[in-house]
């Protein structure tokens, strides 16, 4: 009963994060309470969204100080098509600096609709592969001219 009720208070965050646009730092908030909520649950859909395996995933959470800096890696490494272990080892040289500095070092370019989505935190976490989810940030159903804007 209690994972049900702290699920759904996480939820609720979550939701009035999006609402209030509490950008990058609400996305990764949002993260950690729901790995706090079912760390076995983050790690699986984490696997499944960024096709890693779940084992690589646990040892990436295990490295970084908090479980958002684990989707952040990942992202990144699908963003750049880098492997996950480069990633960290940039994030653990910057820690500190933000993900606005390690995205630069591991090659985003500022102008990118990929730097917009880190500032902006208009991330995924989902847990469905990149393909289902419409790829690259700016790339998706609905995203474009026309669609009900």
């Amino acid at each position: 009963m209690k994972k049900i009720i702290f699920a759904v208070l996480a939820l609720f965050i979550f939701t009035g994060a999006a609402i209030a646009g509490g950008g990058l730092d609400g996305f990764l908030k949002s993260l950690n309470i729901q790995a706090q909520a079912d760390m076995n649950g983050f790690s699986a859909k984490l696997s499944a969204q960024f096709g890693v395996p779940e084992l690589q995933v646990r040892t990436v959470i295990s490295t970084v100080r908090e479980p958002s800096d684990a989707f952040m890696c990942l992202q990144l490494g699908q963003w750049t098509q880098k492997p996950t272990e480069q990633v960290v080892t940039v994030y653990k040289a910057n820690q500190g600096r933000g993900w606005g500095v390690i995205a630069k070092s591991m090659g985003i370019k500022p102008g990118s609709a990929e730097f917009h989505a880190l500032k902006s935190g208009n991330l995924t976490f989902n847990g469905q592969p990149a393909g289902e989810q419409g790829g690259k940030p700016g790339k998706g159903k609905g995203r474009g001219k026309g669609h009900n804007k």
